[in-house]
């Protein structure tokens, strides 16, 4: 209420057809002794404000003294010169001219020869509070000012470069610069602006309320659009690739081809077992007699119960690749979103069709196993009869005593199965463990190297006897674990019984299972097999029905790998077949008719408030873009452009602020000492964004305790003089228009 101040601005309009559009922001003078309500950190706190503005790159300063203080402790160019060393923002502003002594004028300063600024000076006369208080208009003020320029003999040569209304058309000129000047980095802006919404607004351009058949024509399309990429989800596509994450054909391909193998490996090896039930069909049906031959019918009735263990992978599969399929139509409909209702009968009814399809997708799955298990083909070309299956029996057992030396290998076997980054994390930092390493797999080893150059070979591990299990994962970590082991009990790698590979994600995992398992490398049945541990203790086999199951374990390996190659060839086809494609086929087809005879049309097409909203403010937004980025095309090539002048040694504002010259008139006039070292509020704008001149004059505010004299007029001897008298005798130089000097402006 007593002269205190704040942050937060006034704001004025004024709305004139005499005035240019500018913005002025009127600061306070730098007070240094609190009055009235001022807190003691009043300085600071007005220093804070007023660089709160002039530090922004986009803002003018006029640095306001008075003519009759001295210039050379000006606050106002001191803090200017802070935010702007160059000098290509700062516009000096001279008030009181008419107040100086007699004889006494500030010709070189307006000049700018005296105390140089790279913009100069601009010299103003504003009303005096005598005039303020005898209702003295704008109008008549500036007339005045006019009058005062053209018949004083210092200034007249300079008049058409003085007072407000040039002040004023210089500041909209500046005006004029800058906005060319940010044109190109704002039109960047608008067009990077303009082309991440234009997708999105592509969808509402054709948006008519009052058109009868909108909710047709789009329901039309957007079915359309669902169709088509559901097609491009699953058959993969060039366009739009996502680079995230699979999409759903990419992970059916990974089901059909890495999970499907991997889950009938998993069920059919397990040797203990396998074994054990070849002996027990032997001797049931020898029965009470000693059986002089191998019977075939133990062959038959082991393969079938193996053939027969296929249903379940095969299920599996079919469970998985729905599941996907499901997921994609969830990711298709994101688009209907604008509509929920559409959105959620669709999935409604592609899932509904999706599980029909379910049911005889896998009667056909288990019809295609039970086809295989009515008859047994022991005719196969692939198949290697009771002969060879004899011959490879003895041939396993020289292997198994000669073992494997990893040299001369056939090129089958050092073909490369797998490459690709492990971690190994069982072994200490210290070891060479807990850091990636490149691995490459082939059908006889698993080697490690430094990096993928492959060049420093750590260590090779031969294949024989291992087998991979799962590693339960480790709170702590986010690495997915599996482990490598030696079946019989021996160390994997140095003084390690177990080697542990973790990867970044469950999939890395599955896909290195898969590779391993083409390597010959099984997954562990270590739970079952120490069950079956405690009935084989029981069981014994003489070595006439050991090389009966040795031959009859043969047969079945020989046939069972002959349906395998037939199962999980046929599996994916059957299910692409019925399921796939039938899907597929119902969407470009049927799922339009199925929408129009579920509900209205009117409801399924009605769109969410959100929705509503958001197209209005995207087509809002859109347009004021583009009317934007007209208005920029025309003020780019309407406007002038007024180069900035040649830079000045100002070198003297940091200089003055160390030793300042004294000012003859600080005797004269002891009562206005203060704007010495601030400039004065009362009588100019303060360093600021350019205003229209008419409108900064306002009563003078003091800054200093204890009453103050009212304004004098101009002709009481208030003003200082400039450091240097004027010449009135020497002839007026020519000066240019503000903004072009000449080399001597830059001489003190």
């Amino acid at each position: 209420m007593n002269k205190g101040i704040s942050s937060i601005p006034i704001n004025l309009r004024v709305y004139s057809p005499h005035v240019l559009n500018l913005t002025l922001i009127d600061l306070p003078g730098i007070t240094k002794v609190p009055v009235g309500d001022q807190p003691p950190d009043i300085e600071y706190q007005i220093r804070e404000m007023i660089m709160q503005f002039i530090t922004r790159e986009n803002c003018l300063i006029l640095a306001v003294t008075p003519a009759n203080t001295d210039l050379a402790n000006s606050d106002a160019l001191k803090l200017a010169k802070e935010v702007d060393p160059q000098g290509l923002r700062t516009i000096g502003v001279i008030t009181k001219l008419d107040l100086m002594d007699e004889g006494t004028d500030a010709r070189d300063v307006l000049e700018n020869k005296l105390l140089p600024l790279r913009r100069g000076y601009v010299g103003v006369v504003n009303r005096s509070q005598k005039d303020i208080d005898g209702k003295k208009d704008i109008k008549a003020a500036m007339l005045a000012e006019r009058k005062f320029f053209l018949s004083h003999p210092a200034y007249r040569h300079i008049a058409d470069r003085m007072g407000t209304p040039h002040l004023q058309k210089v500041l909209n000129q500046q005006l004029t610069n800058h906005i060319r000047d940010t044109l190109p980095n704002f039109r960047n802006k608008l067009q990077g602006q303009l082309l991440s919404i234009e997708h999105e607004v592509e969808a509402y351009k054709n948006f008519k309320p009052e058109d009868p058949t909108r909710k047709t024509k789009a329901l039309l399309q957007m079915v359309q659009q669902f169709a088509v990429d559901f097609e491009k989800r699953i058959e993969g596509s060039g366009d739009q690739v996502d680079t995230l994450e699979l999409s759903g054909g990419a992970k059916i391909n990974r089901i059909f081809h890495e999970r499907f193998p991997f889950e009938i490996v998993k069920m059919e090896f397990n040797e203990k077992e396998l074994r054990r039930e070849i002996s027990y069909a032997i001797k049931n049906i020898h029965g009470i007699r000693t059986g002089l031959f191998t019977p075939d019918m133990a062959f038959e009735a082991i393969v079938k119960k193996q053939i027969v263990k296929l249903k379940g992978p095969s299920l599996k599969s079919v469970d998985l690749v729905i599941q996907e399929l499901i997921n994609t139509v969830k990711k298709c409909t994101k688009k209907l979103a604008n509509f929920p209702r559409l959105c959620e009968e669709t999935e409604r009814i592609v899932a509904n069709h999706i599980r029909e399809r379910e049911g005889k997708t896998k009667d056909q799955v288990l019809l295609l196993i039970d086809i295989q298990v009515s008859y047994i083909n022991t005719n196969h070309e692939d198949f290697i009869g009771f002969a060879n299956a004899q011959q490879r029996s003895s041939q396993v057992h020289k292997k198994n005593t000669i073992g494997n030396q990893g040299t001369n290998l056939p090129p089958s076997r050092q073909i490369v199965i797998r490459k690709g980054w492990l971690t190994i994390s069982n072994i200490g930092i210290m070891k060479g463990g807990s850091k990636g390493y490149w691995f490459v797999l082939t059908a006889e080893s698993l080697s490690w190297y430094k990096d993928d150059e492959e060049k420093e070979k750590k260590y090779m591990l031969p294949l024989d006897n291992l087998k991979v299990r799962d590693v339960e994962k480790s709170f702590m970590s986010s690495k997915h674990i599996f482990a490598l082991f030696n079946t019989e009990q021996r160390n994997v790698y140095k003084d390690y019984r177990f080697l542990e590979l973790a990867c970044d994600s469950q999939e890395d995992v599955d896909s290195w299972k898969a590779s391993l398992l083409r390597a010959g490398v099984y997954p562990d049945k270590s739970l079952t097999e120490s069950d079956e541990n405690g009935q084989a203790e029981n069981f014994s086999m003489d070595p006439q029905l050991e090389r009966q199951v040795e031959t009859i374990r043969n047969l079945v390996d020989s046939y069972m790998s002959i349906i395998n190659k037939c199962i999980r060839d046929l599996i994916p086809k059957t299910i692409m077949h019925l399921m796939i494609n039938n899907v597929k086929d119902f969407i470009n087809s049927e799922l339009l008719a199925q929408l129009y005879s579920s509900e209205d049309q009117n409801t399924l097409m009605e769109e969410s408030a959100e929705q509503a909203q958001r197209r209005d403010e995207m087509l809002r937004m859109y347009q004021a873009l583009k009317e934007a980025l007209v208005i920029i095309g025309d003020i780019n090539t309407a406007t002038t452009f007024t180069p900035a002048p040649p830079p000045v040694d100002d070198s003297w504002i940091q200089h003055s602020r160390r030793s300042p010259p004294p000012s003859p008139t600080t005797q004269r006039r002891p009562t206005l000492s203060a704007p010495l070292a601030r400039p004065t509020a009362g009588r100019g704008p303060a360093p600021a964004i350019p205003s229209p001149g008419p409108h900064s004059g306002a009563p003078p505010v003091p800054f200093r305790p204890g009453p103050l004299p009212p304004f004098p007029s101009a002709s009481d001897a208030l003003g200082a003089p400039p450091q240097v008298p004027s010449r009135p005798t020497r002839a007026p130089p020519s000066v240019p228009r503000f903004g072009a000097m000449k080399d001597e402006a830059a001489e003190p």
